[in-house]
């Protein structure tokens, strides 16, 4: 059997017959959690007017209003990505809320669907993404790719196919479509542009059209995945791993692993700020620093490191997300790395910090399974080290529920009163209750 045959069966039996409950209720979790990060972007100056790119229709926009369900897709998946907070599975490196729940909420809302059906199809975005990040681990950025946006594309695919009511082989052509159109390069990384955060939004509307042309009898590749020119050989090192991974679909549920995201800027900068965090707990502030060495995984260093004068001095402030030794200084100085730290230019005090850092190669790293830091810090009265061995947020260093119900409402609250946000709280988290999706579309808009 094709994978793409493998995945179309994954995702009407869960359309079907439903997942585990503890599936259900971190997919809840991570839906709010997602949503929260998307309206925070809004109301960020450089992503408010993304907006009127977007063709009117009836679908949610994050920021407000609505537009047709593609291009509603498109720009809360941009939204959701843009701040660098939202949800990511660090083994595969997929930040699948950013595909899924756009994908999830637009499609439901262009069919009427029910809240059930809108969590069972982010479900099934999420496991197939994951699934094909697993299959070629690290090969997708090796080659200049976001694994998010290839494997997304896939999964949105296989998951608009059930809310429109595609049968098997329609939903194979389907994800054969979406597959020959799944790309989302890091070319972004040259200048620091924003259309990074498109990617996700590109892969959910993937989703969504393959599906539609799909349903008006277009044809797409059963082999798109593992065939000679498909995605696993043009963005991966070829489909030996993709059966492995793919047969244990419905079996093992990897949303439950995803990691939540507690600082807005790339993932892999997330355990060195812990790191300094211990480092200022021990009495270190940022005026003894007399210079610093973090240890990062060579995999993970074309993101943060390289070239490492512009990880010390951003073109912008959404460039500096990726620097590591400008998000360091600014947890240093400012004691805190939140969505503010990045709505302005770079500042002068944060770069001066920021160029008194170096980096070096870390030696047995886990990457990807593992987001580790090390950090050792010079000052007049000695070194002092620390590190951590992994991420906070991740399955075995778990956050509290608590912890995402009040991150989601700092960032609904940056668009909503406190009314409003307690209702769309209270409507994610019971979202497969609900016989369809107009109150939270209200609440939307």
């Amino acid at each position: 059997m094709s994978g793409a045959g493998i995945i179309a069966d994954f995702a009407a039996r869960t359309m079907r017959d439903g997942v585990p409950q503890e599936v259900l209720n971190a997919a809840r979790l991570h839906f709010l959690d997602a949503i929260g990060v998307g309206i925070a972007a809004s109301t960020v100056a450089d992503n408010a007017t993304w907006s009127q790119a977007a063709t009117s229709g009836g679908a949610s926009l994050l920021g407000g209003g609505a537009a047709e369900a593609g291009a509603a897709a498109m720009i809360n998946g941009a939204l959701i990505h843009a701040l660098e907070y939202d949800d990511t599975h660090i083994g595969s490196v997929v930040h699948g809320s950013a595909v899924a729940a756009p994908l999830a909420l637009a499609v439901s809302q262009f069919c009427a669907a029910s809240g059930r059906d809108l969590i069972r199809a982010y479900i099934i975005t999420w496991e197939v993404a994951i699934r094909i990040g697993l299959a070629g681990p690290g090969a997708f950025q090796e080659k200049g790719f976001q694994v998010t946006s290839v494997g997304g594309a896939i999964g949105a695919a296989a998951a608009a196919a059930q809310i429109l009511g595609l049968d098997r082989q329609q939903t194979i052509c389907a994800i054969g479509i979406a597959g020959g159109q799944a790309s989302g390069t890091l070319a972004f990384l040259a200048d620091g542009a924003m259309s990074k955060a498109l990617n996700p939004g590109w892969a959910a509307r993937t989703g969504i059209e393959a599906a539609r042309l799909a349903l008006a009898g277009m044809t797409g590749p059963a082999t798109v995945l593992e065939s000679r020119f498909g995605v696993m050989s043009n963005f991966g090192h070829g489909a030996s791993q993709l059966d492995d991974n793919l047969f244990n679909l419905g079996n093992d549920w990897f949303l439950r692993e995803a990691a939540f995201k507690l600082y807005p800027c790339c993932h892999y900068i997330h355990p060195f700020l812990e790191t300094v965090e211990q480092i200022m707990a021990e009495g270190v502030t940022a005026a003894d620093i007399v210079d610093l060495t973090a240890f990062v995984p060579p995999p993970a260093a074309p993101l943060v490191c390289e070239p490492w004068e512009r990880r010390q001095e951003p073109a912008s402030g959404y460039d500096g997300k990726w620097g590591l030794a400008y998000c360091m200084a600014l947890m240093f100085l400012h004691g805190r790395v939140d969505v503010a730290s990045f709505e302005t230019p770079p500042l002068a005090d944060v770069i001066s910090l920021a160029r008194k850092m170096t980096w070096q190669p870390m030696q047995n790293h886990g990457f990807p399974k593992r987001f580790a830091a090390q950090i050792d810090v010079r000052t007049a009265q000695g070194t002092v080290s620390a590190g951590v061995p992994q991420v906070r947020g991740a399955p075995d260093r778990p956050v509290d529920r608590s912890d995402i119900v009040a991150k989601f409402t700092g960032n609904a609250s940056r668009r909503l009163d406190a009314a409003r946000v307690q209702q769309l709280m209270d409507i994610i988290l019971n979202i497969d209750m609900m016989a369809d999706t107009e109150d939270l579309q209200g609440l939307l808009a």
